[in-house]
């Protein structure tokens, strides 16, 4: 019997502590301890890895405080385009969906790519037109709008910023300043047969060109899992995760250099990443309950939960 748990990251990026009230930081950790307790029913209750973290993550975004479904940020033409991709550690299927722009949950999107189609990905219209044959709700896209995110494009818009990824603009209460902030979030698993699954869900990055895919949907660079090494979802500059194929260079180091989950976790974000001129942070699992959450960042939105025991939350380092 493996150790069964359930990791998850809301986000990674600058911290902005003199901006922060008690209250606003109250609100992040309630939201990640919840949610960690709903993996951890799902996997106390002996379901499958794969389904706590498509949970997981739906929560996640449901919840406008991270930048995955509602709470998506702004594209530079004022849209909204969401990516996000799940994979099953046990026989390795994976499903993904990106650019779309009426799903509520682009990881029930993603799932159903992976469990009711021949392909791994679709983008776009069609992403929409098989999730909405399946049956998942379709949404208006002010469905995805907050004040907060709106007012963000906004700044950016004015300084004249490009898609921002570290930004100096006021962050307005956020404990991670929402302007250098990597809005990914995701989840990793272990359930108690040691099977591993990871699921990752993105709206992008602030003022990005419609049409900009990052690492978060991308097999292997924001999101990957083989119960032989372990599960990886990462948050971050995506370009330089899709780069460095962050989430499957955690797991190569594992099987062909006989590194431990947090050698290769770490080597990954704390050497290739910052090598490449990147920043932000994964988390990962491995089949025996082992997890890592190395960040290179400031701070990274963090939870974790063992069956039976209190969810362990974490925002700054």
């Amino acid at each position: 019997m493996s150790k069964a748990v359930i990791v998850i990251h809301g986000g990674a990026g600058a911290i902005a502590r003199q901006a922060m009230s008690t209250e606003k930081e109250q609100h992040y950790r309630q939201a990640l301890a919840g949610i960690v307790e709903r993996g951890q029913a799902i996997l106390a209750a002996g379901g499958a890895a794969l389904d706590a973290v498509t949970e997981a993550v739906r929560l996640l975004e449901e919840c406008p405080l991270f930048n995955a479904g509602k709470g998506a940020v702004f594209t530079h033409q004022g849209g909204h385009e969401l990516d996000a991709s799940i994979m099953d550690g046990h026989t390795l299927a994976a499903g993904a969906v990106c650019g779309v722009t009426h799903i509520r949950n682009p990881i029930l999107a993603a799932r159903a790519v992976m469990e009711h189609s021949a392909h791994v990905m679709f983008t776009g219209d069609g992403a929409e037109a098989f999730a909405f044959a399946r049956g998942l709700e379709r949404v208006e896209p002010e469905f995805y709008y907050t004040a907060e995110r709106y007012a963000q494009l906004q700044r950016a818009l004015a300084d004249d910023a490009g898609a921002i990824l570290d930004h100096d603009a006021p962050s307005g209460g956020d404990p991670l300043d929402p302007d250098r902030k990597f809005g990914t979030v995701g989840a990793v698993a272990c359930d108690s047969l040691g099977h591993l699954a990871a699921a990752t869900s993105t709206g992008g990055m602030t003022n990005k060109q419609t049409g900009r895919v990052g690492d978060s949907p991308i097999i292997g660079a924001g999101c990957y899992a083989d119960n032989a090494t372990a599960a990886i979802s990462c948050t971050g500059s995506g370009e330089v995760f899709m780069r460095g194929v962050a989430a499957y260079d955690v797991s190569a180091r594992m099987a062909y250099g006989g590194l431990s989950l947090q050698e290769a976790a770490g080597r990954v974000i704390f050497d290739k990443i910052l090598a490449l001129g990147g920043s932000g942070g994964l988390i990962a699992v491995d089949a025996a309950g082992n997890v890592a959450l190395p960040f290179n960042s400031e701070g990274m939105y963090r939870g974790v939960g063992y069956v039976g025991a209190t969810p362990d939350i974490g925002i700054y380092r």
